[in-house]
């Protein structure tokens, strides 16, 4: 056998090891990569199924929102689309769904490989993105979803300490990078929020976001109660908004003005994706906290205040096609209607702004007859990664920890703790720790010195 044979005989030894049969995940070392898609233009990795033929169980891509509206896409590179990218044995472009497709591939081809982390390195912010067209984190969740499929283990599958033959041929996603994109994803904020519900179950949550910008949430009753929300996004400016949503998904939306006690109205269509088609705004009178509820199936009642004194009014609607046929407009003596609670085919939802553990008292939360205090948020499609710094947000309840391979002292508490811990930039034998870092992410995995270092630390 030639050196290379030998050596690449002893490399697929070594990465046998490296996933163990018996241990549990979080005992576990893997080999790992820092900015896999570099291959060889910033390391000596090779390409991303080089590297995983030869035991490499973390793959790392940093990902861009640069470009989304032309190409409805992320894009893969370092500072900038296509920075620092080795697209040799790689995919030709720099589209994110090209690169998971090549990994999805590689996966179904190995249905046993050790459980293998693809962490997103989010390089910029996507909490300025304003709905799933325009690519915000449900679009990276379902971008996700569409590449691995069955393939995804969830962080509600993560239960107990799974060993590392119970999670054979599954993909953990991972995000990483732009903390304030990390922290949206586990939970947002908002003010004064309102909620409606049909009789099919599907909701619509509609905030501010207390500096002039209205916000939804779409979602469905989940069997056991809890909520799937769906859709998230910005559709206008001003405040204190309230919904009413029928069982057709047609849906009327009022608020008022931020800047002025004017009151305005949208019509919107949920469709089955959960996404809203929304409506051009109309104002509809003057006044504040407006109130709104269907009647029937396309009549409406709107209760709102006076802007100038405790009176209420209200208004009869009719819904026809995009715009509502407001009538009737007098004082009433009825109370506001409710807007932060709903009841529809015997199910029902609440809705209301208080802290969860260390998240803000703005935090969105939700009540039904199943579920007390959930989080109105993004799907948890990913792991969340919690690195040194970061908040207390992000740490609750992070399973995945990360550092610079040279902050010894926090690898080695995290792994002490049971985490599951990534030292990134792992480039000399001096940056080993005991216990070492589940995944030391290496620029030079094939060197000597790492796979000596890698072989011999199984836990």
């Amino acid at each position: 056998m030639n050196r290379l044979g030998a050596y690449l005989t002893a490399l697929t030894a070594a990465s046998s090891l490296i996933a163990p049969a018996g241990p549990a995940f979080v005992d576990s070392v893997f080999l790992a990569t820092h900015n896999s898609y570099s291959g060889n233009v910033d390391g000596s990795k090779g390409s991303i199924p080089y590297q995983l033929d030869h035991g490499v169980r973390f793959i790392e891509l940093d990902v861009h929102d640069n470009g989304y509206a032309a190409n409805h896409d992320y894009s893969i590179g370092h500072s900038s689309p296509g920075d620092l990218v080795d697209h040799a044995g790689n995919p030709a472009s720099n589209l994110l769904h090209d690169w998971l497709a090549l990994i999805s591939g590689w996966s179904s081809a190995h249905p046993t490989h050790a459980p293998l982390v693809v962490m997103l390195d989010l390089k910029d912010d996507l909490t300025d993105n304003a709905n799933f067209a325009a690519g915000n984190m449900t679009a990276l969740n379902a971008e996700l979803e569409g590449a691995f499929g069955a393939q995804l283990l969830h962080p509600a599958d993560y239960v107990g300490s799974p060993s590392v033959d119970s999670l054979r041929g599954r993909v953990l996603p991972l995000l990483s990078g732009d903390s304030g994109s990390r922290t949206e994803y586990k939970r947002d904020v908002g003010y004064r929020p309102a909620v409606a519900i049909n009789g099919h179950g599907q909701i619509v949550e509609v905030h501010d976001s207390g500096a002039g910008a209205l916000w939804y949430w779409t979602g469905v009753v989940a069997a056991d109660g809890s909520v799937s929300w769906l859709r998230h996004g910005k559709y206008d400016s001003g405040t204190t908004p309230a919904v009413a949503l029928n069982d057709a998904g047609q849906l009327v939306e009022v608020h008022e003005s931020e800047t002025a006690s004017t009151l305005w109205y949208h019509v919107g269509q949920l469709g089955a994706d959960g996404e809203i088609s929304w409506q051009a705004s109309h104002q509809y009178d003057n006044g504040v906290t407006p109130t709104v509820a269907f009647t029937g199936a396309g009549s409406l009642v709107e209760v709102h205040k006076s802007q100038s004194s405790s009176q209420n009014w209200t208004w009869n609607g009719t819904l026809s096609g995009s715009t509502v046929s407001w009538t009737g407009n007098a004082k009433t003596s009825s109370a506001l209607l409710p807007k932060s609670s709903a009841s529809a085919g015997g199910r029902s939802i609440s809705v209301y702004t208080g802290a969860d553990g260390p998240t803000e008292a703005e935090t969105l939360r939700y009540n039904t007859s199943a579920v007390s205090g959930g989080r109105i948020r993004y799907q948890q499609t990913a792991f969340d990664e919690f690195q040194a710094g970061d908040s207390a947000q992000l740490q609750q309840g992070a399973l995945f920890y990360a550092s610079t391979a040279t902050n010894s002292s926090f690898i080695v508490s995290a792994r002490q703790s049971g985490h599951v811990v990534r030292g990134w930039d792992f480039d000399s034998a001096s940056d080993a720790t005991t216990p070492l870092a589940n995944y030391p992410a290496s620029n030079t995995p094939y060197a000597a010195w790492y796979q000596s270092l890698t072989s011999s630390a199984i836990q």
